[in-house]
């Protein structure tokens, strides 16, 4: 958990300081694989939690079994499965066709083609991000204190 906190910490800086003073797409960028690998951490505790509880049999090794494995612990919580999906996104988003709009002004915008749609990732957006991330946490830290 605490691993957890200190990659929430780090990506709370670069959204409330670093993005307000520089409003770049590389620290929207940074942010995105700072909350990549908060959520990476997040789902390995679960899983290891979940498997000691006896919830599920094995921990998968390859991402995409791992998510599986965690939609299914967390399928009656649909706000826990937005930041799964936004989750898969972050974790392809080197690969994806991104367009940088207005840097350095405070319209900062990351236009990124994500399955046939356009998303837009902008400073609102992002706070969207930000509080879900932490209700995801704190589902996280729930789960993981559960006996």
């Amino acid at each position: 958990m605490e691993r957890i906190i200190q990659e929430k910490i780090s990506a709370d800086h670069l959204l409330y300081v670093s993005l307000k003073y520089t409003k770049t797409c590389d620290v929207i960028i940074n942010l995105i694989y700072r909350w990549r690998k908060m959520i990476d951490t997040s789902i390995e505790a679960i899983l290891k939690h979940a498997k000691k509880k006896k919830k599920i049999s094995s921990i998968s090794t390859n991402p995409m079994g791992k998510i599986d494995q965690i939609r299914k612990i967390f399928k009656k919580d649909p706000e826990f499965l937005k930041v799964i999906d936004m989750y898969e996104m972050f974790r392809k988003i080197e690969d994806l066709r991104v367009e940088r709009i207005g840097e350095f002004r405070k319209n900062v915008n990351l236009k990124v083609m994500y399955q046939g749609k356009e998303v837009n990732i902008n400073l609102e957006e992002l706070k969207i991000y930000a509080e879900r991330l932490e209700n995801f946490i704190s589902t996280t830290k729930q789960f993981l204190l559960s006996k």
